[in-house]
């Protein structure tokens, strides 16, 4: 299996770094997002009160309650005079919830002071809101108070209710529910409008939210997107990166998040070509998928089932055409996550087989493929898989679609086969396999995702025979830039079985390339990769990384280095230890008044190591002790 002969349009590639899929990518065919729907009316019939009718929020009162979290702010953290503080501004909130609710500046307000709300007064407020609660939910501003709340949710659910005066505490429409009362209750809401409040731009965050407080789990993205804080490399991320976080919840939680979950299936062609509608059922999946599998599993067959019962495309599987979708390829992805082994390899087998190349080069397609082959964890299906798709490796690399090979390397990583297939066809597809001497060049290739002519700015002609590596040319040259796609395949052939050619590659590099390396933000989890790979062994990782020895002052002096200069600390053997500090200890004044410099000066204990040599080496010695005793606990 190989890719066979260089063809003429291949000499001289380099591949573009990846689809950037994110909100409205350039050449991802997927427009940006934030389409509005045209409002919904009641399901009643009723017209909606003007935006008149309701209060608004005055100077005088945004001034106040601007000045009243300030003073929250400053207060002392713990004590009587700050829970009175918040007790009287909450009841202040009370009493304005909905102006404050649906004000750019109220609103903001009031989600910092729901975080410092205890149970009641958080009950209080939005029992204040449950009669404006669908407006609430799908105003650009209340929305994100209603969210605010929810996440009170792991704080706040199993903590004891607050000791009243009263015997019964008493709101508007009568006694104070609970904070479970309210939530299953925003359910039943919910629940009663489904596809309205799934629909609405602003109310699909309601639903996305209240899903994951029902499961008690919270989605890493969907924290992210709630505070506003994505990068937009953050917003392209997989779903794949997401770290849920799991908190208790009342068996009655979960009983609700299946009567919700059921509410997809009465319009499954809905969820699946809406976009807005899309994204709960993708959330739906991620949480039953965690906390309700059948449930999970029950929602993917009739995601399928329908897909598969719409007009076959010509070349095969109806699901094609939907793989090729904006909205319902995003949906496959989900489906493809959580699928369980069985039913991965019957998806492969009735959809997928035959078609890999075709999804691989598609702008869109080959997002959907990526998913499928992060899901990859038996021999049986990546074998096929691999078969099918390897051949076209270097095409779909100078298609720019880099993130489907990074997946199926990855695969070859998590499944243990095909690895020394896979990375002689990097090898071929990078023009570093032949002749032999270029192979030692596949770190810098491999890290800028560039074939060999074209990062060593060679002008071969077509049909010529390869030249030899010149060691000369590869030291003279600084490193080239560190692609994040890079980074990731390099980590994923550290931790191959065999990885000995990539760490001869590292060992190849001048120390300032290296140093280069450990200092770019992408490169630092190569070295990283490096320090933690089992495969590699403590003689390998020396050799790989023994350029660093006379760099050290620059990489301490570095914001990603510094980080990979603790890694290599904490591994690191007294007798390396000591060379590592008599090498910081020649430019102590400066790693003092650096920024990065002065941390890894007290996490080296530079000072001891200067004045008190001896009772540097006892304190290391210790550590190393302590260090040793754990490893072989852990070892048991």
């Amino acid at each position: 299996m190989g890719l066979g002969p260089r063809s003429p349009h291949q000499a001289g590639r380099r591949f573009p770094a990846g689809g950037k899929r994110g909100r409205g990518a350039k050449g991802s065919g997927r427009p940006p997002a934030g389409r509005q729907r045209p409002p919904c009316p009641p399901p009643d019939g009723r017209s909606e009160p003007a935006p008149d009718a309701y209060p608004h929020l005055s100077p005088e009162a945004l001034g106040y309650f601007r000045r009243a979290l300030s003073a929250l702010k400053e207060a002392p953290e713990t004590g009587e005079e700050r829970e009175l503080m918040v007790h009287n501004i909450l009841k202040e909130v009370e009493a304005q919830a909905l102006a404050l609710a649906t004000n750019r500046t109220g609103s903001e307000m009031l989600q910092e002071l729901l975080g410092f709300s205890p149970l009641k007064s958080l009950c209080r407020v939005w029992a204040a809101l449950r009669s404006d609660l669908r407006f609430v939910a799908c105003h650009r501003c209340g929305v994100h108070v209603l969210q605010s709340a929810l996440l009170q949710l792991p704080r706040l659910l199993g903590s004891p209710a607050e000791e009243e005066e009263e015997e019964e505490e008493e709101g508007k429409d009568g006694p104070l529910e609970t904070l479970e009362e309210l939530v299953l209750g925003l359910a039943a809401e919910v629940c009663g409008d489904f596809l309205f409040y799934c629909g609405d731009t602003h109310g699909s965050f309601v639903v996305r939210t209240l899903l994951q407080v029902l499961g008690g789990t919270l989605l890493e993205s969907e924290r992210a997107r709630h505070r506003g804080s994505q990068s937009p490399e953050a917003q392209r991320a997989p779903t794949r990166e997401c770290k849920p976080t799991d908190f208790e919840v009342p068996e009655t939680f979960l009983n609700c998040l299946q009567d919700v979950s059921s509410c997809f299936l009465k319009d499954i062609a809905v969820f699946i070509t809406d976009k807005i509608s899309s994204f709960c059922l993708q959330v739906a999946l991620q949480i039953l998928h965690r906390k309700r599998p059948q449930c999970c599993a029950h929602l993917c067959n009739a995601v399928i089932g329908y897909l598969s019962s719409r007009n076959s495309s010509a070349d095969g599987s109806p699901l094609l055409l939907f793989l090729r979708d904006q909205t319902s390829s995003r949906l496959l992805e989900q489906v493809l996550l959580v699928s369980e082994p069985p039913r991965l390899q019957s998806l492969f087998e009735d959809h997928f087989r035959g078609q890999l190349q075709t999804l691989a080069a598609h702008p869109i397609a080959n997002f959907p493929l990526q998913r499928l082959l992060d899901a990859i964890t038996t021999p049986e299906l990546l074998s096929p898989v691999f078969e099918e798709l390897s051949p076209a490796l270097e095409a779909v690399l100078a298609q720019g679609h880099s993130g489907v090979v990074i997946a199926l390397v990855g695969a070859c990583r998590r499944v243990g086969t095909h690895q020394s297939q896979v990375l002689q066809l990097l090898l071929e597809a990078f023009h570093c396999a032949e002749p032999s001497s270029r192979q030692v060049a596949c770190v810098p290739l491999f890290a800028a995702l560039m074939a060999y002519e074209v990062y060593y700015g060679l002008a071969e002609e077509e049909g010529a025979v390869p030249a030899e590596h010149q060691v000369e040319m590869a030291t003279a040259r600084d490193l080239g830039e560190v692609t994040v796609l890079g980074s990731l395949l390099l980590q994923h052939l550290l931790h191959f079985s065999s990885p000995g050619l990539i760490l001869r590659s590292l060992g190849a590099l001048t120390g300032p390339q290296l140093l280069a390396l450990a200092q770019s933000p992408a490169g630092s989890h190569v070295v990283d990769a490096v320090l933690t790979s089992p495969s590699v062994t403590r003689k390998q990782r020396c050799h790989a990384l023994k350029t660093l020895k006379g760099q050290y002052v620059a990489l301490a002096c570095s914001r990603h280095g510094s980080r990979v200069l603790d890694a290599i600390w904490s591994g690191a053997a007294l007798g390396a230890r000591k060379e590592i500090a008599a090498e910081l200890g020649e430019r102590n004044q400066e790693l003092i008044r650096d920024t990065f410099g002065h941390h890894v000066a007290r996490n080296v204990a530079l000072t001891t190591f200067l004045k008190r040599r001896e009772a540097w080496e006892q304190q290391q010695g210790a550590v190393a002790k302590r260090r040793r005793a754990l490893n072989s606990v852990l070892e048991d």
